[in-house]
């Protein structure tokens, strides 16, 4: 067959395909023209075309990665290896202290002097891929940036290499370009220096916290010995604590602090056993060694490192600074302490507490930490500050701790709630301080989901039954503010405590009437916020420690320290009026002077392990706690037999320590009286008696509770407590049964000064 016959053929088959392939195409036609071409979108994303993209695009990235490649020299050593000082100075401007941590505690340590397993221990939490990669580390930069878009954490991924670089040549910031950096300067290290070098700069460059900067200080911080002596469960320890050293610090971490460390520290040696770098049988028998406790830096003796750290962590919330970015220095921090009443709250710790103490000769007194904060209220200035009685015996600071409750406390802060959200009684009646209440011991609470009912402080009833919210706050009655708690709703009441400034940690009881007694926790720096706030009318008050902060490089933006309207003037001045009554005719009766007119509570936690007493007068707001903290276990422990005394209270001690800081901070001052027209005190009431209730309430805190009028008599009650149905008592008096108290300390009250 010819050409052009063979040509001829082939047009014949065409010819022939075509009407088939129109008849199978017919309807598909959506995609292509009747001539085959694609059509609509398709026409743009063809395979070919995605695909080309795609090897476009790794190809730009690869070409501007070489071109960062060439273009970013290995830089000099930043600043922040060089280390400043930071300056703080009290409100006067006055210079309180230098640190000169950054500069002083760095003692750089070859590799050779670094054990050789727990050189590895630091590879296998941080890098296990060291010897093997190139610097960066591709997969892990790439699984953190998944974790970080699908919120699985912040990007990780960075190589001991990166974490050198950064620590030696770059900032700490998290920005594109920062990031692009450490990685192009990370190969070139890689390819210049050799891996035990590497190494050896990321070990002595580290921030390992207690202001060590290397492996060799963080060895004297953290153990007392060189690095070269380090044993492998404490280089472990190290390992795990470099993640967090403020969280993981064994002595000043909390429960899930503790919990985190150890769970990377087990994770250090079950890394190296699956490295082939550590037996089996070997780890097994490893157990976790408790670090020493810290000590001072020189310039930190006394209240003066308490205050540096509460400066720290407010710059750090402030600014999103590192540790390590903020030991950097260069920051000239002014505090609002004021040194003469930081002074005088030093003094009345010391002549209230201390000096009656036998630390050594008495267990109990040996457990014994105090801790306050002072506010001025219009300003919300942290005026005074008491920490403990120095970093080496208490590293953590008692006026910023978190792990003890705030006891009755707060209890008026239920008050304001049920004022503030206009809450009943479960028979109808309007809350405020002349409502009456059952102040009968362990009476179960009604209406409540969850049964409760608590004991009254030595099992004492009150009102014989009834008495007014301003007797029950007065004599802090547990079972009227339980009661009261469930008329106004455990979760408006977290809402009022939240909005008033305290904190929603961990373990907050937001629907348990337990919550009324103070069952979360609290520090003393909130609370006085919290009690400053009622002390403004309402006004949020936030309590600063910083009043200005500055740096070459860096900006500090100050916190708002008085804010709006929190809740009601008319709220505020009536918890107010109410408190004036606690000290003018109740548990706070310890601090009433006439040089100042005074509002306030006292709070004592259950098994007496903390006691707290918070007061306020329009100057100055002032709260002062004391915990049991047995020195050892650092568990906590009863503060009864304190001196030599019996159950310590917040009427003791604290009352006493309050007082006399009070006086001495307002000597000289001319003090002001309460401006409270707008307080609603309600009507007086007279309690109505019932020989037959309506409704029972449940007698048991196992049975559900039912909805009875809490005006009822309990009828399980003997006849010989029942009051005469013909008289009406005066529900202000103070209860006609005395209570068997345990024997308190004597309080001596310092000498009042005159009242202008």
């Amino acid at each position: 067959m010819g050409r052009a016959e063979a040509r001829r053929a082939q047009q014949q088959r065409g010819a022939r395909r075509a009407p088939r392939e129109r008849a199978e195409g017919k309807g598909r036609g959506k995609g292509k023209e009747s001539g085959g071409k694609p059509t609509g979108i398709r026409r743009f994303f063809t395979w070919k075309k995605v695909l080309g993209t795609v090897f476009g695009l790794v190809l730009l990235v690869m070409g501007a990665l070489v071109g960062l490649y060439f273009y970013v020299d290995e830089p000099d050593p930043n600043a922040d290896a060089l280390k400043q000082s930071n300056v703080y100075k009290y409100a006067d401007g006055s210079v309180m202290t230098r640190d000169t941590r950054g500069t002083l505690n760095r003692q750089i340590v070859p590799i050779d002097k670094i054990p050789k397993d727990v050189q590895t221990a630091f590879i296998a939490i941080e890098n296990k891929s060291f010897y093997q990669d190139s610097g960066v580390d591709l997969k892990g930069i790439a699984r953190g940036l998944w974790n970080t878009a699908t919120g699985k954490g912040k990007a990780g991924g960075s190589t001991i290499t990166q974490q050198y670089v950064k620590n030696f040549y770059l900032s700490q910031d998290q920005t594109a370009t920062r990031k692009l950096k450490e990685l192009v300067i990370s190969l070139k290290v890689d390819q210049r220096l050799e891996k035990p070098e590497i190494l050896a700069g990321y070990l002595n460059t580290n921030f390992y916290g207690r202001n060590a900067y290397g492996i060799q200080a963080a060895a004297q911080a953290y153990y007392g010995v060189d690095a070269e002596k380090l044993t492998l469960e404490q280089g472990a320890y190290l390992a795990a604590v470099l993640q967090a050293p403020s969280q993981y610090d064994w002595a000043t971490a909390g429960e899930n602090g503790k919990r985190l460390v150890m769970v990377r520290f087990n994770a250090v040696l079950d890394n190296m056993v699956e490295m082939g770098e550590l037996d089996g049988a070997k780890r097994k028998e490893m157990k976790f060694q408790e670090p020493i406790k810290p000590k001072a830096a020189p310039g930190m003796e006394g209240q003066k490192g308490y205050l540096v750290q509460a400066a720290d962590e407010e710059l750090k919330k402030q600014t999103g600074m590192t540790d390590a970015q903020l030991k950097a220095g260069g920051w000239e921090i002014t505090l609002n302490i004021d040194p003469k009443k930081q002074a005088a709250l030093e003094a009345a710790v010391q002549d209230e507490l201390e000096s009656k103490l036998d630390r050594k000769g008495r267990a109990v007194d040996g457990a014994v930490q105090a801790g306050a904060t002072s506010v001025d209220p219009k300003t919300g200035a942290v005026v005074a500050m008491y920490g403990g009685t120095g970093l080496s015996e208490q590293w953590a600071s008692n006026a910023l701790r978190t792990d003890y409750q705030p006891g009755s406390t707060f209890k008026p802060l239920v008050l304001a709630s049920a004022l503030e959200t206009k809450a009943t009684t479960q028979d109808g009646k309007p809350i405020n301080p002349n409502t009456l209440y059952d102040g009968t011991s362990k009476r179960p609470v009604v209406g409540s989901k969850v049964p409760f009912n608590p004991q009254n402080q030595d099992d004492k009833d009150y009102g014989d039954p009834m008495m007014t919210v301003q007797s029950a706050t007065n004599s802090s009655v547990n079972s009227v503010y339980a009661q009261m708690i469930v008329d106004t709703k455990p979760e408006n009441v977290k809402t009022t405590a939240l909005a008033l400034g305290m904190q929603d940690r961990p373990g907050w009881p937001a629907d348990q009437p337990a919550m009324a007694l103070g069952t979360m926790s609290a520090n003393t720096l909130e609370m006085a916020g919290v009690y400053a706030t009622l002390d403004t009318h309402g006004k949020k008050v936030t309590p600063t420690v910083i009043k200005s902060a500055s740096h070459t490089d860096r900006e500090y933006e100050p916190v708002r320290p008085v804010g709006d309207q929190a809740i009601s003037r008319e709220t505020a001045d009536t918890v107010t009026k109410v408190l004036t009554g606690v000290v003018e005719d109740g548990s706070g009766k310890a601090v009433k002077s006439s040089a100042y007119e005074a509002a306030g509570k006292t709070g004592t936690t259950e098994k007496n392990v903390a006691a707290w007493f918070t007061g306020y007068t329009p100057e100055l707001v002032t709260v002062v706690a004391m915990f049991g903290t047995d020195p050892t276990s650092h568990e906590q422990v009863s503060l009864t037999g304190t001196a030599g005394g019996g159950r310590a209270g917040g009427s003791s001690f604290p009352a006493a320590i309050w007082k006399s800081y009070t006086l001495a901070a307002l000597k000289g001052a001319k003090t002001a009286s309460f401006d409270l027209e707008a307080a609603v005190m309600g009507p007086s009431q007279a309690p109505t008696r019932s020989n037959s209730p309506s409704n029972t309430p449940s007698q048991s805190a196992s049975a559900p509770a039912s909805t009875p009028s809490q005006h009822s008599p309990d009828p399980t009650r003997s006849a010989s407590k029942s009051p005469d149905p013909t008289k009406s008592p005066d529900p202000t008096k103070s209860p006609t049964k005395s209570p068997t108290k345990s024997p308190e300390p004597p309080i001596p009250p310092p000498a009042d000064l005159p009242r202008p």
